[in-house]
């Protein structure tokens, strides 16, 4: 076989992972059999965080744990998981990056694997639809002798990190934060839109994507993506819920104006974005003062949109810098506590960075 034949017949496509139970039961649906694999613990520098994960199915992947010779081994044992049904349905394994892997980075990675069947589609579909009523949720998975049980309740508000592992005589719980993504709601599915959609799906966002027009949106949405046709747009505004970041940018000024003026009577919005030049800006804000509106609400628009002022016109382009600009509206991820048997308490342990400074430094 040549190699672009063996290319061919072992692709993989790789997508993005926003809201992992519903894509799970998705990938069960379509695909049958798939693996979860979680970041569970990080000593030292490591590509991504506790908590990050990606679903391996037969042909297709989904998110990532930071790419990288850790994700290919990570991938090699996930298809070794999928290919012998005997096997137990979850285990642990630990990664030294340096001296195992050859990463710069260094650390020290343990990786959950878990694999599910047709026959986790129901419980997946009850943690989906509890998540979006309660908004976070705590998962825990308990892992004996290769088998798991599962459980779920509402989360603390102070609870501090996305996954904890923890060890008992008879297995080990992994313990995650699951939160549904910051609400977005964006007007407009011109080419921006269509953009700013895609790069959305790879973010810590809820996206509610409004428009008349349906033959606009596209056929293939993320998993986290809501499309709303809606005839009346501007009627759409009172549904958003409190602490929403809303884009605007529409086809139709008019109905832009509109559409700010509804946002801005709400007050309790995290976000308020108007694309636009800013002779739009000041058209927009003079009107409104005219029509009423506060000046301390008429600041909150943003017009123009996105970071760093680019003077590209490339709808692409565009959206990048507004998709910056609403990471920086979003909440720092809390500080990761240390694992409970990290390297004070690991006599073992002699593969992350932060030990081998210390053992130069005396």
């Amino acid at each position: 076989m040549s190699a672009l034949a063996q290319a061919e017949s072992s692709s993989l496509t790789l997508l993005a992972l926003g809201d992992w139970p519903r894509a799970a039961a998705a990938l069960l649906r379509r695909q049958g059999p798939c693996v979860r694999v979680v970041v569970a613990v990080v000593r030292g520098s490591a590509p991504r965080e506790p908590g990050a994960c990606m679903l391996v199915g037969a042909d297709s992947l989904l998110g990532t744990i930071g790419g990288g010779h850790l994700e290919w081994q990570a991938l090699q044992t996930a298809r070794a998981l999928l290919d012998s049904p005997r096997a137990p349905l979850a285990r642990l394994q630990r990664y030294v990056l340096g001296t195992e892997l050859g990463q710069c980075c260094g650390g020290v990675v343990e990786l959950w694997f878990e694999r599910y069947e047709r026959d986790d589609i129901a419980w997946l579909d009850d943690l989906t639809m509890a998540l979006h009523e309660q908004g976070a949720l705590e998962l825990r998975s308990r892992l004996q002798r290769g088998a798991v049980r599962r459980d779920w309740q509402a989360a603390a508000a102070n609870d501090a990190g996305a996954a904890v592992l923890s060890r008992h005589d008879d297995g080990v719980e992994l313990r995650e934060r699951l939160a549904t993504g910051a609400p977005l709601w964006l007007y407009g599915a011109g080419h921006v839109g269509q953009a700013l959609s895609r790069i959305v799906a790879e973010l810590p966002l809820r996206l509610t994507w409004v428009d008349a027009r349906a033959e606009l949106f596209p056929p293939m949405l993320a998993g986290s993506t809501r499309v709303w046709v809606a005839d009346d747009p501007l009627a759409t505004v009172a549904r958003a819920p409190a602490g929403a970041r809303f884009l605007v940018m529409t086809h139709d000024h008019e109905l832009d104006y509109q559409l700010c003026r509804a946002i801005l009577a709400r007050d309790d919005f995290a976000f308020a974005g108007l694309i636009g030049s800013k002779s739009k800006a000041a058209r927009f804000r003079s009107r409104l003062a005219r029509d009423g509106v506060a000046p301390e609400r008429i600041a909150r628009l943003t017009c123009p949109v996105g970071l760093g002022a680019s003077r590209s016109k490339w709808p692409a382009a565009i959206a990048v810098s507004i998709a910056a600009q609403l990471l920086d509206t979003l909440p720092e991820p809390p500080a990761r506590k240390p694992a409970p048997d990290d390297c004070a308490s690991n006599p073992d342990h002699t593969g992350c960075s932060g030990c081998a400074a210390k053992r130069s430094a005396s």
